[in-house]
């Protein structure tokens, strides 16, 4: 086994790094408008994080959250890449692992994948309702301290869990 050895001078630090983890906005983006995401951008960007992660979800995963309609995820998908292009920031990344799965996949399991693939710490950047559903989870209290919350507005109700860990979250500036 090769060993690189490095010198340097007497006394050197190496530089800080300024950018630090990754924020995840987590979504259906069915309704989310170009305004709300170019505020998650300000967010990202004002909290100087190494990558903003767009997560759309699967038709399937909607339904079984919130039993709501929602576009084809190709479609939701395609309104992002096309938003992506227009802002023109490397810091913007769209996960694509639903769009592979094709089926539901759990929000367990797409915070591991997340956890496995981009730098932390991982904050999660949620709707007021998509907050209280997740709070609603029986894993929410297992992943709430390995991750924070921003929440893109001051929820009007909050879910039991989210009062409880109410140190655990914030919610963005507009």
């Amino acid at each position: 086994m090769k060993r690189d050895i490095q010198h340097v001078p007497y006394g050197y630090e190496p530089p800080k790094q300024e950018r630090k983890g990754t924020l995840v906005f987590y979504d259906s983006f069915e309704d989310i408008t170009d305004q709300e995401l170019e505020a998650a951008a300000r967010t990202a960007a004002a909290r100087k994080f190494v990558k903003l992660v767009l997560y759309p979800l699967h038709e399937e995963t909607v339904r079984r959250m919130t039993k709501q309609p929602v576009q084809a995820y190709y479609k939701r998908e395609d309104r992002l890449h096309e938003w992506r292009r227009e802002h023109g920031s490397p810091l913007i990344t769209i996960e694509s692992l639903e769009g592979k799965r094709k089926k539901y996949t759990p929000l367990d399991s797409a915070l591991r994948h997340i956890s496995e693939v981009y730098p932390a710490p991982y904050f999660l950047y949620l709707t007021p309702e998509m907050a209280n559903l997740f709070a609603s989870y029986s894993s929410f209290e297992g992943w709430i301290v390995k991750i924070r919350l921003i929440l893109s507005a001051a929820p009007e109700q909050l879910h039991p869990r989210l009062e409880r860990y109410s140190h655990r979250w914030d919610v963005a500036e507009s």
